[in-house]
């Protein structure tokens, strides 16, 4: 069976298309196709806090776009949510009224602690060593979210209103940065040995820039480097000569610095990157809650 997930972010929106199989008796997710429009609604919300009616009407388009491929590729269930950018934006409801009589979409507006818990749903135990304590980091346009993670449960989990896009437009304040030190400190105390797992899209970029492959993970050090040898470049040149998406070339030095910033402040000197994000977990979270009504049905 297929499901589709929309995730609306401050950079970018995304449409995942996800086959999920059986073998012997495991689901397995294999991502079909992945399309990506950077709409980039945090320009407008970071600065006048509204969205513009040119970056309504650009979002409106693609989600029209989006369904009728949904409706092609004949899903069995497809969800839509949007984060920090529709969040904040005081039209935001009226946009989602929009989309849902233009396009043809119901969208929900998530808050931080629904996004982390959507990320986190993405099986995390299939990753790690129970034994090990590890802090999940998702790092969008709008926030970051945090969750520590041990012994197949939640420890702590919140959003910072930290996030590249953010960043790029100085809009992020000062006592932001400071209450995530202290959520960092407070929360990982002790806590050894302690890993990292990055997800979105510019730690999954970093990690192909990295030429690793035979393991899924990157020291401190090493994404330190790469992050001051993208930061070595311009704009311009991250395109040209690092082949970069225009809206990727932008984001992904405040991605890696927020990645960096949180892994000194918890003593973290290993992130495992793999490759997952809020789309993963909206179809993962379809998924079982699919096979649920299934076995109340039989």
């Amino acid at each position: 069976m297929v499901f589709a997930a929309i995730d609306i972010g401050s950079n970018a929106i995304r449409l995942l298309f996800c086959r999920v199989y059986t073998v012997n008796g495991k689901p397995h997710f294999n991502k079909e196709e992945l399309i990506r429009m950077p709409v980039r609604l945090g320009e407008d919300v970071f600065t006048s806090g509204k969205i513009s009616d040119e970056k309504a009407n650009k979002l409106i388009t693609a989600l029209k776009g989006f369904h009728e491929l949904i409706m092609a590729y004949g899903v069995q269930s497809f969800r839509a949510v949007a984060t920090s950018a529709m969040r904040d934006a005081s039209n935001g409801a009226e946009i989602i009224e929009r989309v849902k009589n233009e396009a043809k979409i119901t969208v929900e507006i998530i808050d931080g602690k629904i996004e982390a818990a959507l990320v986190f749903s993405n099986h995390i135990e299939d990753l790690v060593n129970p034994k090990h304590a590890y802090l999940y980091i998702d790092v969008g346009g709008g926030s970051t979210e945090l969750t520590l993670y041990f012994d197949n449960k939640v420890i702590a989990a919140k959003s910072f209103n930290i996030g590249t896009v953010r960043m790029l437009l100085d809009k992020v304040i000062k006592t932001e940065w400071d209450d995530m030190k202290a959520w960092l400190k407070k929360n990982t105390f002790g806590v050894h040995p302690l890993f990292a797992i990055g997800s979105g899209g510019n730690i999954n970029k970093i990690f192909k820039m990295s030429g690793k492959k035979e393991t899924k993970h990157l020291s401190y050090d090493r994404l330190k480097g790469i992050y001051e040898m993208l930061s070595s470049y311009t704009y311009q040149e991250r395109i040209e000569r690092l082949e970069l998406k225009p809206d990727r070339a932008d984001v992904i030095v405040p991605a890696a610095k927020i990645f960096l910033n949180v892994m000194k402040n918890a003593d973290i000197e290993k992130i495992f990157v793999p490759q997952i994000g809020l789309s993963d977990g909206l179809v993962h979270d379809m998924y079982d809650k699919h096979m649920i009504t299934q076995t109340k049905s039989s």
